[in-house]
């Protein structure tokens, strides 16, 4: 009996052993196949390339004003291509990579430099963005600046998947410069500035703190992501790399832990520092599950989501808005294009001038506004 139990068991090892193995030769494939250490460049081109982009001169600081010219004129016109190519030219991210390596290394020379390049380029950014808004002869608030001053978490997702990607590029041995290019557009640092700058020009300190608080959560957030990458390519700290570009086995145990407590300490900033974001995006979700209804084809025409949306940015009391073709008689002649506009506290003459004048912009065949008040 015992004879054949173990002759039981040493079946059921050999059928094991084939799929343990199956297992580990997966498991060692997808570590090759994931690790991101292979492709590095020498410590020193890492460190190279992240320093360079916190050095500011001339030239950089011209391409920077084009480009928030460029960006603003996208916001105010709400053109597309102009803001993806303003992001395109967009100096900015070289700043924030900059920031993450001065973390990630422990080297408050780059970090210091790094932030006081990006805190110049902000000024300059407001500044510019500032005259044009107070110059320009369109005042109207677009989706494009009411979205970019709207930050929630699905902002954070994408500086933190931006910023992975811009570490991991900027490490390789080949030159990173379409994958910067492609994270600048992603994770777009330029757009909040514009909003900001309009913020300041029409006098709007909500739409100014809700645009500068949606670029700040993209540059905590990329250089976070990044800071990860060159952990994970055990890039070391600023006092260890040689003049070869090789580590030095001369970091001492102290040095390591206070490297370790200041990355901890950014990462617990971040995190709080993330709650607002949170917590705006729970509002967000809120309103337009309370709004959510089925959109016909005619307000899909008018915009009337995108016009809500911008109407709730002058008018706060909206609760509702739809917009469409009524008849007063059975002939399709008598056919009037009417906007319903459903408030919680009544408006004044000049609010409901403002309003009209809005919707007028995406109804230009508008004929009437009715206007109601509930609760």
């Amino acid at each position: 009996m015992a004879q054949g139990s173990g002759k039981a068991d040493g079946n059921v090892g050999r059928r094991v052993r084939p799929v343990a193995h199956a297992f580990a030769t997966l498991r060692r494939r997808l570590r090759n196949l994931l690790n991101i250490r292979e492709g590095r460049a020498s410590y020193l081109v890492i460190r190279r390339r992240f320093v360079n982009g916190a050095r500011l001169d001339g030239t950089h600081l011209c391409i920077l004003v084009v480009a928030m010219l460029i960006a603003c004129i996208g916001l105010n016109t709400n053109s597309t291509e102009a803001i993806v190519g303003a992001m395109l030219i967009c100096p900015l991210m070289n700043s924030v990579l900059a920031i993450s390596y001065g973390v990630a290394t422990a080297d408050r020379r780059v970090f210091r430099t790094a932030l006081e390049g990006l805190l110049v380029q902000v000024a300059f950014c407001l500044v510019t963005s500032t005259i044009y808004f107070r110059l320009t002869p369109l005042v109207v608030e677009t989706s494009q600046i009411l979205d970019k001053s709207t930050p929630t978490v699905w902002d954070l997702m994408i500086a933190l998947a931006g910023g992975f990607a811009g570490g991991l590029g900027n490490s390789r041995r080949q030159e990173p410069a379409t994958i910067i290019s492609g994270v600048a557009v992603a994770t777009a640092l330029m757009p909040p500035l514009c909003a900001a700058g309009y913020g300041i020009a029409v006098g709007s300190l909500t739409r100014f703190l809700g645009a500068t608080y949606e670029f700040a959560i993209n540059v905590v957030f990329i250089a976070l992501a990044c800071e990860l990458v060159l952990l994970l390519l055990r890039v070391p700290l600023a006092r260890d790399l040689g003049e070869d570009g090789e580590p030095k086995q001369v970091a001492t145990a102290a040095t390591r832990e206070r490297a370790r407590r200041i990355r901890w300490r950014v990462v617990a900033a971040t995190v709080v520092f993330a709650i607002p974001c949170v917590l705006l995006t729970r509002n967000v979700v809120s309103a337009q599950a309370t709004q959510g209804r089925s959109v016909s084809p005619t307000e899909e025409r008018y915009e009337a989501s995108l016009t809500a949306d911008e109407i709730k940015a002058i008018c706060p009391s909206l609760q509702g808005y739809s917009v469409g073709e009524e008849y007063a008689g059975h002939s399709g002649r008598d056919a009037r294009v009417v906007a319903h506009v459903r408030t919680s506290e009544a408006l004044s003459v000049d609010d409901r001038t403002r309003v009209e004048r809005l919707i007028r912009v995406h109804v230009p065949d508008l004929d009437h506004v009715e206007y109601t008040t509930s609760g």
